[in-house]
């Protein structure tokens, strides 16, 4: 499959303008921008930081926040977990100004795939002292994703997951809990039409999940894992299985076997088509992300064709 084009690596010159959620209002947001403060003052640094309560008002500051970094040879940055950092990315896609992460998630697999601090002292450091590289990005529907997307139980899972944090705190043993109870309470089986590769199938699956992450897709034990680097998506479909089977291919995801399974397929594309084999059903619920959004059917998951420009430390 072929790469994606890519740009030169460069180094910005301009302001660096910090995109950060504070919805939270917790000490650690108050510290990462204080440490952020801190690092590009040493530095001489022009920059200024964006902080959004309101999450409704996000897309508005990103989009504010690429079009002064593009104007000036600057560097837009999310500081956040996933759904800031995809709410800034999908600003600055296609935008001609670099984009740079300040990780402040659970999981921050974008961050820990490509080499990103996750201090948020040491992130903002390695923005000063980095070029901008080439990253790929998935789309479906046009929205885009660095991590992932899905559909069916994995929205679900999400849902649930974010409820069980509200009452119990955002660390990482609460999203895993969440995820159990997902899985063993019922869900329903989606009946799709899938196209890639010219073919046309019919499946019943509880979930499509599509990666753009090979850290992630490597942990849980996806041999397609590497394509990602050649200019592909993977998608996982688990074949129509009860809840304890579900719960049994969790764990072996856990131990980075999932890949092995007999009830899961996974295949690369470069183009995926998913819709309903029911006339009734015109939307899905897509989890992008980490955040869920209601799309339009058929969903199209491709590869864009233009990266993302990211600073990230030189390849190995």
């Amino acid at each position: 499959m072929a790469e994606p084009a890519a740009r030169l690596p460069r180094r910005p010159s301009g302001p660096i303008i910090v995109v950060a959620n504070a919805g939270s209002g917790s000490k650690e947001v108050d510290d990462g921008c204080s440490a952020i403060d801190a690092v590009l003052s040493n530095a001489r640094r022009d920059f200024r930081i964006d902080a959004v309560a309101d999450a409704g008002r996000l897309r508005a500051v990103a989009q504010r926040a690429v079009s002064d970094a593009a104007a000036s040879d600057g560097i837009v940055v999310a500081a956040g977990g996933d759904g800031t950092i995809n709410a800034v990315a999908q600003a600055a896609l296609g935008q001609a100004c670099a984009f740079g992460v300040i990780p402040r998630g659970t999981f921050n697999f974008f961050s820990r795939a490509h080499g990103i601090p996750l201090d948020a002292t040491e992130a903002t450091r390695m923005l000063l002292e980095t070029d901008a590289h080439p990253v790929q990005v998935g789309l479906v529907n046009g929205r885009i994703f660095l991590v992932n997307a899905s559909v069916g139980l994995y929205p679900q899972l999400l849902a649930d997951r974010e409820a069980w944090k509200q009452r119990y705190g955002r660390k990482r043993f609460v999203a895993i809990g969440a995820a159990l109870a997902t899985l063993l309470r019922g869900h329903l089986q989606l009946r799709l039409q899938i196209e890639h590769d010219g073919r046309t199938r019919s499946r019943r699956t509880p979930t499509v999940f599509v990666g753009n992450n090979r850290l992630q897709l490597e942990q849980v034990g996806i041999d397609e894992a590497a394509l990602v680097d050649s200019g592909a998506l993977v998608a996982v479909m688990p074949r129509p299985v009860g809840s304890w089977a579900l719960l049994w291919l969790a764990v072996r995801g856990a131990f980075g076997t999932l890949g092995d399974a007999d009830q899961v397929e996974t295949f690369g594309f470069r183009s995926l088509n998913i819709s309903p084999s029911r006339r009734g059903r015109r939307r899905f619920d897509v989890a992008v992300d980490g955040e869920v959004f209601r799309l339009d059917a058929p969903l199209r998951f491709t590869v864009a064709p233009e990266p993302l420009q990211v600073m990230l430390p030189d390849p190995a």
